[in-house]
């Protein structure tokens, strides 16, 4: 409904098509004609489309709350925001001074908002709207009371003489609050079993029970959660009645391949902005990213149940595009391409994001084993380069005593000279990713040396930032 003329009173409105719905049904409805319509239901979210999104799709033509249980990472949150834009853009409500609710013109919920109306002309009662963008709120759930979601008794109010048992005594929570709007509770195990408590009376009975006096309100609201796998099944940490309560519960899951997981890491990191510094990052370079991540997901060293987030690759993506721009800026090369030695840097953004397995890594520290799955994923891609190109054939020119040393704050134009040394077999190393620029060639050198030594082929000595391959472990001038 356009701005200049939407009704600005009761009277107004009831001039007008506009009747009052639930949530629920303004999800349903919003959904139905976003089918029709052909649109792209849940912009960004990628991977999903067989799995995820048809359950919420039945879920909002049923009418279900929802619990979203997957591991950290899966675009649970991002899911559940994103069901806003199902709703209508606005919708009117009583401008009433003091009352904390956006009560329905035609079906308020208050004793406030009804006492309000009566006797008042419709001409006289004032209407405002409410945009769909601020009709989502969501809440962590360690740390939340129950006054903090459902209410409490306001003691300022009782000191006014308001009796304790009257609606007028109370201070709303957030889901009160939320009347008419889309409430998301996230990890649900966390949550004190008092409040889960009070979430089930609001998802079945619509009944608020605050410091055992009774009040019922006619709450229209649609309740989502989130929870992770590890906890959501453990007994005892969610009550059996609100497990019951929950609607549909939709499985999240990690990229199922690797061309999915640097699809995703594309999305998230794409930036319209003009830069001054851009960076080209070669395909396997976005291959090695992502097989990090799969590495760290499988590995037996780190805590499964925990999971290892998508935030995990593109915090490790986002590190080596600044570590190649950084060089970019200081040896004036422009694009600036990422290197194997850009990878030495992600510690800084990888520690943190690992949960080790106690029994697994046993006397390892974390920093040993981002190391174990970092030389894993570059033999892992590099094995898939040496089958389509047979690189395994470069590893020869070592045993000539050739010495080849890298580092990410070598400029390009390093490798270039040191490669006229070096045997013309060498040329095979560029089929990886076919260049003539330097700084792409130093880029698939790396590649290569990192991947023959991955495989037991050369042996490595590093110090002080700079990295030196060669056959056996002598050192040679």
């Amino acid at each position: 409904m356009a701005t200049a003329t939407r009704p600005q009173t009761l009277a107004e409105l009831r001039d007008t098509p506009w009747q009052s719905r639930t949530v629920k049904e303004e999800l349903r409805q919003g959904m139905i004609r976003a089918l029709e319509g052909g649109e792209e239901l849940f912009p960004g979210i990628v991977g999903y489309e067989e799995t995820v999104i048809p359950e919420v799709i039945l879920a909002m033509l049923a009418g279900h709350d929802m619990l979203f249980l997957g591991e950290k990472g899966q675009a649970k949150s991002r899911i559940m925001r994103s069901l806003v834009r199902f709703l209508d853009p606005e919708i009117p409500y009583l401008e009433i001074p003091g009352c904390p609710l956006h009560e329905d013109p035609y079906a308020p919920i208050t004793q406030m908002a009804k006492a309000w109306l009566a006797g008042r002309d419709e001409s006289e009662v004032p209407i405002a709207w409410w945009p769909r963008e601020d009709r989502y709120t969501e809440r962590l759930a360690p740390g939340t009371k129950f006054a903090d979601v459902i209410g409490e008794i306001d003691p300022a109010k009782l000191v006014a003489g308001v009796t304790m048992g009257a609606e007028d005594a109370l201070h709303f929570g957030l889901i009160p609050r939320m009347h008419r709007g889309i409430f998301a509770m996230n990890e649900l195990p966390e949550l004190d079993e008092l409040v889960q408590v009070g979430l089930f009376n609001i998802l079945e009975e619509r009944d608020v029970q605050i410091r055992g006096y009774p009040i019922r309100f006619d709450i229209d609201v649609c309740v989502l959660f989130s929870a992770n796998p590890a906890t959501y099944n453990r007994s005892g940490k969610v009550i059996p009645q609100l497990k019951d309560r929950i609607g549909s519960l939709i499985r999240t899951h990690y990229p199922r391949d690797r061309e999915l997981a640097i699809e995703i890491t594309a999305e998230e990191t794409a930036d319209s902005r003009e830069d001054a510094h851009p960076v080209e990052v070669p395909r396997f370079m976005r291959e090695l990213i992502e097989q990090i991540t799969l590495e760290a997901r499988r590995s037996k060293y780190v805590d499964q149940q925990s999971g290892v987030s998508v935030r995990f690759s593109l915090a490790n993506y986002r590190t080596m595009i600044a570590s190649a721009r950084r060089r970019s800026i200081l040896h004036g090369e422009s694009p600036a391409i990422p290197r194997i030695s850009d990878l030495a840097h992600l510690e800084s953004s990888g520690l943190g994001k690992l949960e080790l397995d106690l029994m697994g890594s046993q006397q390892m520290s974390e920093e040993q084993v981002l190391e174990h799955i970092l030389a894993t994923a570059i033999a892992t891609v590099f094995e898939e380069y040496v089958e389509a190109h047979g690189l395994g054939e470069i590893a020869e020119i070592f045993s000539r005593g050739v010495r080849i040393e890298v580092g990410d704050m070598l400029p390009s134009s390093v490798y270039a000279e040191r490669l006229t040394r070096v045997p013309p077999i060498w040329e095979k190393a560029f089929e990886v990713n076919a260049a003539r620029s330097d700084a792409v060639r130093a880029s698939c050198v790396e590649f290569v040396l990192a991947g023959l030594y991955a495989m037991d082929k050369i042996s490595r000595h590093q110090q002080h930032g700079r990295i030196a391959y060669q056959i056996g472990d002598e050192e040679t001038p």
